[in-house]
């Protein structure tokens, strides 16, 4: 364990609309039993995006004994898909009408529990996910 920053989730606040599991671009936050937790630790790099989508300011960070940050974990864990089943291949093309899920291109994730946002990729309109689109910006 070590001292660092991390993020805290008062349980009162939140009403458990979910709204900060994507932004969480580690995958650390997920809900559990109708609110959000904090489920792994050594994944949460204690940036705070998620702190601005919450409506309720339910999070908050805290410096605290925590385990170290893990990044290659962090890496491994898609935003809010813990334990969730593969994904089908990607929606070749944006749709804005409903219908079929939409999927990142890249991790697969839909877009029932990820942001995703259209991008062009090899000459065709494509879905990245809000933890996918930071590493195609910054490679």
């Amino acid at each position: 364990m070590v001292k660092r920053t991390i993020v805290k989730i008062d349980e009162e606040l939140c009403d458990g609309c979910g709204q900060c599991i994507s932004p969480c671009v580690e995958g650390a936050i997920t809900l559990v039993n109708g609110k959000a937790k904090v489920l792994r630790e050594e994944i949460c790099d204690g940036g705070g995006v998620c702190l601005s989508v919450c409506p309720t300011g339910a999070l908050s960070l805290e410096e605290r004994e925590a385990p170290p940050f893990d990044p290659k974990a962090a890496k491994a864990e898609p935003a809010g898909l813990a334990g969730a089943a593969p994904a089908p291949s990607p929606v070749q093309a944006p749709s804005w009408g409903g219908g079929e899920e939409a999927r990142c291109l890249f991790c697969q994730a839909g877009d029932s529990i990820v942001y995703l946002f259209p991008v062009r990729f090899r000459g065709r309109e494509r879905w990245a996910c809000a933890r996918c689109l930071p590493k195609l910006i910054h490679g």
